[in-house]
């Protein structure tokens, strides 16, 4: 991992509100991490918490109602300069959840994975453009020869690899990457992941994973951030907040996490998470550093409890 001091990516009390009928819903408050450059960082909720729209708005789908999201040390929400608008279009890309709503019907996948490079005029001539879209298929896995066929015609294993390719082709420096394994089969997530994985290595990428299952997250994150309604109550090194979780919620997902031993299967309890068992009508909770490099929301009370136990 990167110096921590150098983050490529950081986001400073981030808040996105929602105009909804009678007012606004705050999605997000108030939401502070980084990424380092060569990280993969994993953001981990239950659906509705928040973290499809944080990483929407890194690739500035949705506009953010307060806070900084910084990318190498340059302000890259609200209204920023064309040129740097288009530096962002070209080294942040982002992998969306569904491959098959993602991709355009009507589009072979020749354009599709060229889309991005057409907006940047990111090549020189056709045959720069056709040789970047072989290469990056092959990188992905896929033959250079799919890039004359639609979407209809592959797997959602391979739909997702041509999502990929298409962030790919673009040399991006960070991905954002929106549950790519939760709508494919068991049976080919591993392979997705493994290619994720590769692809850091080898192009020296940084990734944002979002997910909601913190088994897949352990196998290819550096550090984790688990969010509730819209606020991270936890952030630490994956193997720290694995073998020693201290909010009550992460302790919640990880008791959910199933066990590949049916004999432990059969034993294991999950342990459902209850906001009432935390008492904020004295001492309001605050973002405190409780171990080292390990960071909780909580009060001061709660979290000498949390440690010890």
């Amino acid at each position: 991992m990167s110096d921590l001091e150098n983050p490529i990516l950081e986001v400073r009390d981030l808040s996105v509100d929602f105009k909804v009928r009678g007012g606004l819903f705050r999605a997000v408050d108030n939401v502070n991490f980084s990424i380092q450059a060569g990280e993969t960082f994993g953001l981990v909720g239950e659906s509705g918490s928040g973290k499809t729209t944080i990483g929407r708005a890194i690739v500035r789908i949705n506009e953010t109602s307060s806070g900084d999201i910084l990318f190498k040390g340059r302000k890259i929400n609200g209204k920023i300069p064309r040129e740097l608008d288009r530096e962002v279009v070209q080294k942040i890309q982002m992998i969306f959840q569904d491959p098959m709503a993602s991709l355009n019907e009507r589009a072979k996948i020749d354009y599709i994975v060229s889309e991005g490079l057409y907006a940047v005029q990111g090549f020189k001539g056709e045959a720069e453009r056709l040789s970047m879209v072989r290469k990056t298929l092959l990188e992905v896995g896929l033959l250079p020869e799919f890039a004359s066929r639609f979407p209809h015609e592959f797997s959602g294993g391979q739909r997702q690899r041509i999502g990929i390719a298409r962030a790919l082709v673009m040399s991006p420096e960070l991905i954002v990457a929106d549950e790519p394994i939760s709508a494919l089969d068991v049976s080919i997530r591993a392979q997705v992941l493994n290619l994720l994985s590769s692809l850091r290595q080898t192009k020296g990428l940084s990734l944002m994973f979002i997910a909601h299952d913190l088994s897949v997250v352990r196998f290819i994150t550096d550090r984790i951030a688990v969010i509730r309604l819209g606020r991270i109550v936890e952030l630490g090194r994956t193997e720290d907040l694995f073998q020693k979780p201290l909010h009550p919620y992460t302790r919640a997902l990880l008791s959910a996490v199933p066990y590949p031993d049916p004999k432990r299967e059969k034993g294991r309890k999950s342990k459902p998470y209850d906001p009432s068992c935390h008492d904020y009508s004295v001492h309001s909770p605050a973002w405190t550093e409780a171990l080292p490099s390990h960071f909780v929301l909580g009060n001061s009370a709660e979290i000498e409890d949390w440690t010890r136990s």
